[in-house]
């Protein structure tokens, strides 16, 4: 499919609404266009930042940096002042590689984090014979952590965070309790946008224990809300960490949508509508 027709549906004029100068926001996918499109994230993880960055704000675009992307094609680079971090997972140290490439046709910048261990393979989150990696949990520890201290070794405090997808649906809860002190994320607002089911599996009875290894005052209690390891139940959880949600997937599971709707926090329901300015108003909301 290409890059146009998956963008088929998104609406914005950039002279509706006032600019949004000097807001900072910070973008976390686990898929975008034109480097991965398995899913309808991408498509709006790509149209959303340039529309944020047209309307003045300030934005970053972090992603995994999965093998299925060519890095010539696309022409990634190491930022090596950013490179040379750690990330612990159950007490095993993974070196974490930041790269960023420039979107086409667009003046902005995707930094990537990447890991030899769980990025450098064939495939996203299934083998060949798609059998669903049995390190998902830990590629996706690793990689919230590792949104967590790239930023950090950015210096730049972000007014929101906007996560799309299962694979950051750990970073609410760590901008509410690993993070909650650090002088870069205290005033951050995090948005979480719900999407389709992309997996039917369980994650191993040890993500919760590996997922709260970050410091010593989380407890696993903590996370109950994660704790079946499903997709639905990282959303929930996300949900509850979060302090604004998104329902953009176009059959979000019902399960998920009611813990959205019962929540005393901002919701906006695109039900398929996707229309550009929704989010900058969602956005004003949220930092008043």
């Amino acid at each position: 499919m290409s890059e146009s027709s998956q963008w088929q549906g998104f609406r914005h004029n950039a002279n509706i609404l006032e600019p949004m100068e000097d807001t900072k926001v910070l973008f976390v996918t686990q898929d975008m266009i034109p480097y991965t499109a398995v899913s309808e994230i991408a498509a709006i993880a790509r149209e959303l930042p340039q529309y944020a960055q047209e309307q003045g704000m300030e934005i970053r675009i972090l992603m995994p940096r999965f093998g299925t992307i060519n890095e010539r094609r696309h022409r990634l680079h190491e930022v090596v002042r950013l490179s040379g971090i750690n990330i612990i997972i159950d007490d095993d140290d993974y070196p974490l590689i930041i790269k960023v490439a420039s979107l086409p046709g667009a003046r902005m910048q995707v930094y990537f984090l990447d890991n030899d261990d769980f990025f450098k393979r064939k495939h996203i989150f299934e083998d060949k014979e798609n059998n669903f990696y049995e390190d998902n949990a830990e590629r996706m520890i690793f990689f919230s952590k590792g949104v967590m201290e790239t930023v950090r070794k950015f210096g730049w405090a972000p007014d929101i965070i906007h996560c799309h997808g299962w694979m950051t649906s750990l970073i609410p809860f760590y901008l509410k309790h690993g993070y909650k002190n650090d002088p870069i994320f205290k005033n951050a607002k995090v948005v979480y946008s719900v999407f389709n089911n992309y997996f039917d599996h369980k994650l191993p009875d040890s993500f919760i224990q590996k997922a709260t290894n970050i410091n010593k005052g989380i407890e696993e209690v903590e996370l109950g809300s994660y704790k079946e390891g499903t997709n639905p139940s990282l959303d929930k959880g996300a949900i509850e960490f979060s302090d604004g949600v998104v329902i953009a997937g176009s059959q979000v599971n019902g399960e998920v949508r009611k813990a959205a709707e019962a929540i005393k926090k901002p919701l906006l329901e695109l039900d398929g509508e996707r229309d550009l300015e929704q989010y900058k108003s969602f956005y004003e909301g949220l930092l008043e």
